[in-house]
């Protein structure tokens, strides 16, 4: 149970992060794809908080961990356009391996459970 609420932490930690971030994208982008990349991440801690308070959590995680991919996939196209320097690149999608990583522990263990 521990394990869910250090993931949730680590999602807002994310998120707090990213949010100057984005605010420092080319105004064109910062309500484009800045609002994409922000749309994942409340996706991502809305299925966070959804899974700890499921019974059946599968289909949530599963939905999270979707998220989290788009995420990655907006994170490395904001770098490869040049919206998102090197350093900031590195950290964020260090973030986000890092929950996928939690996430998909937490999957395992529910798909052995079911």
């Amino acid at each position: 149970m521990a394990e869910e609420f250090v993931l949730l932490q680590k999602v807002y930690d994310m998120m707090e992060y990213a949010y100057p971030a984005i605010a420092q994208f080319p105004k064109s982008e910062k309500y484009a794809l800045g609002t994409d990349i922000k749309r994942c991440m409340d996706v991502m801690l809305e299925k966070c908080i959804e899974a700890q308070k499921k019974y059946y959590k599968k289909t949530t995680l599963q939905e999270f961990d979707v998220a989290n991919t788009k995420l990655r996939a907006y994170l490395r196209i904001s770098y490869s356009l040049g919206f998102l320097p090197p350093k900031k690149y590195e950290i964020w999608s260090g973030k986000s391996v890092e929950i996928g990583k939690m996430l998909g522990a937490w999957l395992k263990t529910v798909k052995s459970q079911g």
